[in-house]
């Protein structure tokens, strides 16, 4: 079959990927070089095992500081977009103890399945992107926090994942740089199995492949609406002229709702914005980490790729704004500080990011067909921050729903 791939991030190449591996003849098509929207610097964390959705119970109790604080990690700021109200109000209604248990078993379920096939697609490509299996901690600076952690823990236990609570000292003793700020930590969760991937680079050498390989891809041109025969698409219209296909998959992040909407289609996906900086550390043995480590209190988290440290972090529900406010990119570097402080002072000129995440109010991708929408268009968006973790299980899922070539 032809099929058109409309997204050229980790989840749309993720796709064209395991697309090309069934033969099917691909078309890439984006308004920008591969992997350089959501994917580009995000927390390079490969997070199969320690799935917790955004949308908890404890959602409530911090809806104050969402709405007024000006340092919340968390940040909602309401705006005139019937979008977001529709988006935000289907969120809290799932921030509920059963949608919460019910959606950590399907992502467990699907991180599963992009496990198996990321693994397959690194042995047979052998991407070079600082790939490494170190494992993550998750610290918790509060008896109340640790707590929530034990539970998402046991039920994630009950569906397979293997993880252990532990001390403060027995986190220094698996990550020694965190000597520093051992008073701090009340507890932590370990799983040892978990990964890190700089995702710009795979994107990257994904497309290298697939251009190798024979696709063809069509970036840095835009994707301006479809053409339709008799309740089928049958091409989309470009600044590059019409593309045909048999089949279409719409990998656009954030901007699958605009495209879906010309289909006639809703959906709830909204951007969910976080930034990073990428700094170099002192080399120097503990000064800073080689595990991957989430601060659960500030929601940053860090991560080592090859001789760089990736610092990521907050979500913010304030609509597709790409400008980066400098406190939010100090507020990474005080993190930094405070949790690593022997990293060395290599923060005067960080690389900083911000990227908008498309987050659906559960935490569920959309992947496949939607109602409404024409047969041979499916949908994979709405990833949120799992969108590395997600994309070559959720490609997978898309490749059985299509006739193998």
């Amino acid at each position: 079959m032809r099929i058109c791939v409309l997204g050229a991030g980790i989840v749309g190449l993720a796709t064209a990927w395991q697309l090309r591996q069934q033969g099917h003849d691909v078309t890439v098509i984006d308004r920008t070089q591969p992997g350089c929207g959501a994917s580009g610097g995000n927390g390079a964390q490969l997070s199969y095992s320690y799935v917790a959705p955004l949308a908890d119970p404890g959602i409530w109790g911090q809806l104050p500081k969402l709405l007024l604080a000006a340092d919340s990690p968390l940040k909602l700021r309401p705006r005139l977009d019937p979008l977001q109200w529709q988006w935000g109000l289907r969120f809290l209604a799932a921030c509920n103890a059963g949608t919460a248990r019910a959606t950590t078993a399907q992502l467990l379920i699907l991180a599963a399945e992009s496990r198996a096939a990321f693994d397959a697609m690194r042995a047979k490509l052998r991407p070079d992107c600082d790939f490494s299996t170190t494992g993550k901690l998750v610290l918790y600076d509060s008896a109340d926090g640790l707590a929530g952690a034990r539970r998402q823990l046991e039920l994630q236990r009950q569906l397979g994942s293997q993880q252990h609570l532990l001390t403060a000292q027995e986190c220094v003793a698996i990550e020694p740089a965190l000597d520093g700020y051992r008073r701090h930590i009340a507890g932590a969760v370990h799983t040892p199995s978990e990964c890190a991937a700089d995702c710009l680079k795979l994107c990257q050498a994904l497309a290298r492949a697939l251009a190798a390989d024979g696709a063809r891809l069509l970036l840095e041109h835009e994707v301006q609406g479809w053409v339709q025969r008799g309740g089928i698409a049958v091409a989309v219209r470009t600044t590059a002229g019409e593309v045909e296909a048999d089949a279409f998959v719409v990998a656009l992040g954030t901007a699958s709702h605009a495209i879906g909407r010309q289909l006639g289609v809703h959906l709830p996906v909204y951007p969910l914005k976080g930034y990073s900086i990428t700094v170099t550390p002192d080399p120097a043995p503990g000064a800073a980490p080689r595990v991957s480590v989430t601060d659960s209190a500030r929601k940053v988290v860090f991560a080592r790729l090859g001789e760089r440290l990736r610092v990521a972090g907050m979500a913010e529900i304030v609509g597709a704004d790409t400008r980066i406010p400098p406190e939010r990119i100090r507020t990474l570097v005080a993190a930094t500080q405070a949790v690593f402080p022997q990293c060395g002072p290599v923060f005067d000129a960080p690389e900083p990011w911000t990227g908008m995440r498309p987050a659906t109010p559960t935490g569920l991708p959309i992947v496949g067909r939607v109602a409404r929408a024409p047969a041979n268009v499916l949908f994979n968006t709405g990833h949120g921050a799992l969108g590395l973790t997600l994309a070559f299980g959720t490609a997978g899922r898309i490749a059985a729903q299509l006739p193998k070539a």
